[in-house]
């Protein structure tokens, strides 16, 4: 099978191993081994992004970016909570970039924003300590007006947290056996096989941990997979399409108090989630597939726009397709085979903790005009707000525009505690960083800003959505 254009089709060599989809957005029989990024475990963490290449489709190579030599993405950085972490970033790119520790909460001078620069050929070295409960964060470039670029290219990679209550529950946590991660993402490719970095808002085809037609073996018990969209634009709807039952454990910020079963869950760009999937009752050599059922959403849902083609056109927009195969192989010695009925137990604050409230509107001028907070963009010299140390504060962000919207905030996390549409989804409930936010909605979360105080390094609060982000709809504050 020759290919008749990098988007819409693959050679055969490159069907038969595993590296493309035959036709665009589609999966086939030959699949990928889902790579699992590599562990790196201690106290110092040393980081090199540079450029590199992949082979995708017929042709050309792909330019990427990754990092530590990976040609996508970048290993997985394993910390303990507690510990004081010594980082070292080093970039060999031709342009400047930053590593931003997504969810993690460090002083604003580590937190690896736009005012923390690394020049080509320069290493940032940030120290600090782990506050953080266990769960996923990761870690990725923040240069304002560039970060939808270098996160498309594939820099980025996973943070996990561990905590003494978490490792006291009978929970997988085998890495790449019954524990593994999937970082979910989307790319268009240009006649010359290189990924469109700057007009597409969402790609034509799929990656899983940076491969097409991801599989992977998960033995027959129950399994934790840790999902994360990466996606400039793009939500996912998660569920499996023999429509099973799974449990959602963990998000953003940490585990739930319990799990929460369910047969759907959305996940917005910059959005984590942990889920357990019981997979005791099925056959050893049996497959199931999970899905993302994209297809019939509201206006304004990313992803469910009705075109195939242009800069938010997709074919993969409005429809279901596929996310990742998993065949089931034989239990493991020591294996987990029931789901917790309880996890640990989050304390929260309320409104009757909340000391300052403040709200934040999401405006735009019509198509074809930037969204912004405010009516005003993003200025790297203006401070948007400042926030008393130690401040319980409430904060609501109000969706004026004519989108949906993924709202991140740096520094701490929170609890969301209302939404203007209905009430908050049990997937949800839980600490958090990132939200999503409908069109015509007002959503409502309580945070502290405690331990770290500065007069002159600010953090972030930003639409994920990285076209959305470059483009101004951005602010920062100071916690003084």
């Amino acid at each position: 099978m020759k290919a008749t254009s990098p988007v819409c089709a693959a050679s055969l060599s490159l069907v038969l191993a595993g590296l493309a989809a035959t036709s665009c957005g589609s999966t086939n029989s030959a699949y990928t081994a889902l790579p699992i990024p590599e562990l790196l475990t201690g106290t110092t963490f040393d980081l090199t992004l540079a450029p590199s290449s992949r082979q995708f489709l017929d042709g050309g190579a792909t330019t990427t970016y990754g990092y530590n030599g990976a040609s996508f993405w970048g290993p997985t950085l394993v910390m303990n909570k507690g510990d004081v972490v010594q980082m070292h970033v080093t970039n060999n790119l031709t342009e400047e970039t930053t590593t931003h520790w997504h969810g993690l909460h460090v002083p604003a001078a580590a937190d690896g924003n736009p005012h923390q620069p690394i020049a080509p050929g320069e290493t940032w070295s940030p120290r600090f300590e782990v506050k953080n409960q266990a769960a996923m964060y990761w870690y990725h470039p923040h240069v304002h007006m560039m970060t939808m670029m270098q996160l498309s290219l594939g820099a980025g990679g996973l943070i996990i947290v561990r905590d003494p209550e978490e490792a006291a529950l009978a929970l997988p946590r085998t890495w790449g056996v019954d524990d593994i991660p999937l970082v979910l993402t989307s790319r268009r490719f240009d006649a010359d096989n290189q990924f469109d970095v700057t007009t597409a808002a969402y790609g034509d085809y799929l990656l899983a941990n940076g491969v097409m037609n991801a599989r992977v073996e998960l033995p027959a018990q129950v399994v934790r997979i840790r999902v994360l969209n990466t996606e400039v634009e793009r939500a996912y709807n998660l569920g499996f399409a023999d429509g099973r039952t799974f449990f959602v454990i963990g998000n953003d910020g940490g585990l739930l108090d319990a799990p929460v079963s369910t047969t759907r869950v959305q996940l917005y760009p910059g959005e984590r989630v942990e889920l357990l999937v019981n997979l005791g009752k099925d056959a050893v050599g049996s497959a199931l597939t999970l899905q993302s059922f994209n297809g019939g959403q509201l206006f304004g849902y990313p992803g469910g726009e009705p075109a195939s083609s242009g800069n938010f056109g997709s074919l993969l927009n409005n429809k279901t397709f596929d996310v990742l195969r998993i065949v089931v192989t034989g239990a493991t010695a020591g294996a987990i085979t029931t789901v917790p009925t309880a996890l640990v137990h989050n304390s929260y604050w309320t409104d009757a903790d909340v000391t300052n409230s403040r709200t934040l509107n999401i405006t735009d001028m019509g198509p074809g005009t930037p969204f912004t907070f405010d009516g005003a963009g993003y200025v790297d010299t203006v401070i948007n707000q400042t926030i008393a140390l130690n401040a319980v504060e409430k904060w609501t962000i109000t969706n004026n525009a004519t989108f949906n919207h993924a709202f991140h905030i740096h520094d701490v996390q929170f609890k969301i505690v209302s939404r203007s549409s209905g009430s908050v989804g049990e997937t949800e409930q839980g600490w958090k960083d990132t939200l999503s936010l409908q069109r015509n909605e007002s959503v409502s979360f309580i945070a502290k800003f405690d331990d770290f105080a500065s007069d002159t390094n600010p953090y972030m609060y930003h639409c994920h959505m990285a076209n959305h982000e470059d483009e101004g709809l951005m602010g920062q504050f100071l916690v003084r």
